[in-house]
This record gives C-alpha cells, sequence and structure tokens, in this order.
C-alpha cells in the first residue's frame, strides 16, 4: 500500500500468519478492514523459525515493523497437550520471547500478543475475568502451554515497567472457523467434530463424540475475534489482558455444538458418546465485561451461521484443509 499524505504508515507484522487467526485477519482487511496508513505482512513457520532468536532477530530487522500481532505457537487439543506438555512449554516460551525481545529492540511501536482461556486457574469461581490469570494453577492437562502464556503477561508488564514498551495480550475463548486444524487427533473439539460429522457423513457410519458432551464452552468465530483484534491494536491502550468472548449467555455444551454440526451438515445417523475418553475441564465461563465496557454495541456472528459458514468452507476445500 502506498504512504497517504498526512499519516504515519504502519507495517504490521502479524506472526503465525497463514493460522486459523491469521487468515481471519488477512480476509477481514482484504474485505474493508484495512485502512490506508496500514501495511499488512503476515508470516508463517515457512519466513523464520521463531524458536530460533537469530532467526527471529533477522525476520524483524528485514521486515521493519512498527506493530505486530503475536499469533504463532504451537498449539493442540486436549490430547495432543496432555502426551507433550514440556514441549509445548519449551517452544512456546522460546517464541514468545524471541517475538516479544525483537519487538523491543527494533523500536515496535506496540504488541498484541494472544493467549488463551485455558491460561485461567483451574480451581476458581466463574465468571472468570482478567484479574484473575494467576490465582493459581491451570489444568494439570495443559500445564505447559498455560503457562507458557501466561508468561506473555509477565513479560508485557515487564517490558512497560522497564522500557514503556505498549505489549499487551488478548484472551480469546474456543477460536472457530475456516482454515482451522481439522485433525480428531490434535485439533480442537468444533473442528475436530467437523471433521468426524464429515467422514460419518461420507461412510454411514454413528458419529462418535469423545467424552459425556456435557463439558460447556464459549466459541468465538475466527471472523469475529478478527475484527476485534484490529479494534485492540488501533485503540486499546492498557498493557492488562483484555478477554474477547461471546457473552456467558452464549455458552454451550459439546453435545449442542454437535447437534449444530449435524443440523449444518444435514447428517442423518446416529449420534454416540463414548465416556471413557476423558471431559477435560468442565466449563471455563468467561466473563465479556471488560470487552462490553469499550465496545457494548459490537455484534457478533449468531452460533448457528458461524457453524454453518465453516462447515460449508471445510466440505468445498477438504482436500486442501488442515486435517
Amino acid at each position: 500500500m502506498t504512504e497517504v499524505t498526512g499519516l504515519v504508515p504502519k507495517r504490521i507484522l502479524v506472526t503465525g500468519g497463514t493460522g486459523l487467526v491469521g487468515r481471519a485477519i488477512e480476509k477481514v482487511v482484504a474485505d474493508g478492514e484495512g485502512r490506508p496508513d496500514e501495511e499488512w505482512i503476515f508470516v508463517s513457520s515457512r519466513d523464520a523459525d521463531l524458536t530460533n532468536a537469530v532467526e527471529t532477530k533477522a525476520l524483524f530487522e528485514q521486515r521493519k515493523p512498527t506493530h505486530v500481532i503475536h499469533l504463532a505457537a504451537m498449539v493442540g487439543g486436549l490430547f495432543k497437550n496432555i502426551r507433550y506438555n514440556l514441549d509445548f512449554w519449551r517452544r512456546n516460551i522460546h517464541i514468545n520471547d524471541n517475538v516479544l525481545h525483537s519487538a523491543y529492540e527494533m523500536g515496535v511501536q506496540k504488541v498484541v500478543s494472544c493467549l488463551s482461556t485455558c491460561i485461567f486457574p483451574d480451581k476458581t469461581t466463574y465468571p472468570i475475568d482478567e484479574s484473575m490469570i494467576h490465582n493459581g494453577p491451570p489444568h494439570s492437562s495443559n500445564f505447559g502451554y498455560s503457562y507458557a502464556k501466561r508468561m506473555i503477561d509477565i513479560q508485557n508488564r515487564g517490558y512497560f515497567e522497564q522500557h514503556g514498551c505498549r505489549f499487551t495480550a488478548v484472551i480469546p475463548t474456543n477460536v472457530f472457523g475456516p482454515h482451522d486444524n481439522f485433525n480428531i487427533e490434535d485439533g480442537h473439539v468444533l473442528p475436530g467434530l467437523i471433521h468426524k460429522v464429515y467422514l460419518a457423513k461420507q461412510t454411514g457410519s454413528a458419529l462418535t463424540v469423545w467424552g459425556t458432551g456435557k463439558p460447556r464452552r464459549q466459541f468465538i468465530y475466527s471472523l469475529d475475534l478478527a475484527r476485534l483484534f484490529l479494534w485492540v491494536l488501533r485503540e486499546y491502550d492498557e498493557v492488562e489482558p483484555i478477554i474477547l468472548s461471546v457473552g456467558e449467555e452464549d455458552e454451550v455444551s459439546i453435545k449442542e455444538a454437535a447437534e449444530t454440526i449435524i443440523e449444518a451438515m444435514d447428517f442423518r445417523g446416529e449420534l454416540v458418546f463414548d465416556t471413557t475418553k476423558a471431559d477435560g475441564q468442565f466449563k471455563k465461563t468467561a466473563s465479556n465485561t471488560k470487552l462490553r465496557h469499550y465496545l457494548p454495541g459490537f455484534q457478533f456472528t449468531p452460533f448457528k451461521q458461524a457453524v454453518k459458514e465453516t462447515c460449508a468452507w471445510f466440505s468445498t476445500n477438504y482436500a486442501n484443509a488442515r486435517k
């Protein structure tokens, strides 16, 4: 994009730019939400290994960003987390430290990092809010990922107090949408279910959902999250993190989520729950009071519509979707 008279151009580097949220931000920007004074740069692991400090610094020196949206992370669903807690800790600690320190060294004006509601204490009161992140240990199933993500909040505070850096973080609830990881073993619950329904429909078999179906989650559509990321980058000035989520009243059970997918994909087979599989955390209900204080009129895409659009994308792009 060309420089506009009277405006100081922003060069916005998005790490993890080809993942679920990065693709959503790219689409929202392309569909008219971008501004003339913004140049958007989406990078992936092919551009640099962010676990490597030298490669990360070289990326920042090459791209010279003024702003960063930091999405890159080692991620996975419940069962992958249970198996590889140490790997989740080490890789994410390296990535986050390299990105934040390179941003500091390059004089980046603002960094917005992406956390997760799984970082909150396992034993807590509900709804959870931004003040409760460090009030106790996270759920044991994903302690490596959770503690690594918590440390971003610690680093943001450190860079602000010691160097005056405007580094902050957002905490989305369960994100889903086009370009998600639909892997049944390692993906998150909603894309995994979408893939399962697709296959069950193809083979005429029953749909088996792991666990009891009773755990409850707040799901946020990736395109809604992308619009909120743009607002945080441009308008939100706190170092303290902010939860980006639908309201408590929009929480749904895994069973309800499965039934919504079944309806969206017109699946006519049997629904079975494998109760020998772990449920994970029963609920993680998050408060979006702080978000609503800033954006009282923000409109979220209705869950059924968002699921329908995601299922349609997956069916159309099945050959090339991550799975």
